[in-house]
């Protein structure tokens, strides 16, 4: 059966010598992989369809199996992803959280937006540790674990100082935080940035300016409930960290 889509390329790997095998996130929403023959070769037609983070039209052969790339065409490239080291970093990540956590047989055409909205944000400069927060957020919501950020998840109280656990799945008041000795200490702008994550859509991202300090406790607090809540060990996850001590 012929296919024709717009995809996003989350994960590009050899296949044989002159081929690559590409997985796509569809706009349909659902995970596509696709052989792209010749794609190493030095003149290849569709080389650069191959490349991570490459947004494009796919027309390709199916079955029930890996599909056969007909025909494609570049939409936007986003090259800077590819090649400013920090930028690679993060996109890489996304790209893998992207296809570790979304099975075959699911679909979100949401989430190809999110991720389309993502990539985009990105490469025109936007921060990409608050972007890849916000895609975080949209990925603990398709998984079924949306944090819970307006009340104790142990008591319902409203009224702070909270502290977040990652075990718990949200906020611990102070007549709860005992329930959970490693629970993050979370500041008003920290908070109020997380629950601003979960309710925004990346594609009205505009210029946040946001503190080290309050980055680095967005950080651990989404670090904190990815680890807890979805448990992947992702090799990209890796290299950010190494990337965060040379900084």
């Amino acid at each position: 059966m012929l296919y024709r889509v717009e995809g996003i390329v989350i994960r590009s790997m050899d296949y044989g010598e002159n081929n690559k095998i590409v997985t796509l996130l569809c706009d349909s929403g659902g995970k596509a992989g696709v052989l792209v023959r010749g794609a190493k070769k030095v003149k290849s037609r569709y080389g650069s369809l191959s490349q991570p983070f490459t947004y494009g039209e796919f027309q390709f052969i199916r079955g029930k199996g890996l599909g056969t790339l007909q025909h494609g065409e570049m939409i936007q490239s986003h090259h800077a992803l590819r090649g400013q080291l920090d930028l690679s970093a993060f996109a890489s990540y996304i790209a893998e959280l992207t296809d570790r956590t979304l099975q075959e047989d699911e679909s979100s055409a949401f989430l190809f937006q999110q991720l389309k909205a993502c990539f985009a944000a990105m490469q025109e400069g936007k921060d990409p540790a608050i972007v890849s927060h916000l895609y975080e957020m949209r990925i603990l919501e398709l998984a079924g674990y949306s944090p819970e950020l307006e009340e104790c998840v142990q008591c319902g109280n409203r009224v702070g100082p909270f502290v977040l656990s990652g075990g718990a799945g949200g906020i611990l008041c102070s007549r709860c935080r005992h329930r959970d000795p490693g629970a993050l200490s979370l500041g008003e702008t920290a908070h109020k940035l997380l629950r601003l994550f979960q309710r925004m859509d990346i594609r009205r991202l505009g210029n946040i300016a946001v503190s080290p300090e309050t980055k680095a406790e967005l950080k651990a607090s989404m670090r904190s409930l990815m680890d807890h809540q979805l448990g992947l060990q992702l090799k990209s996850r890796g290299f950010l960290d190494q990337l965060d001590k040379l900084v």
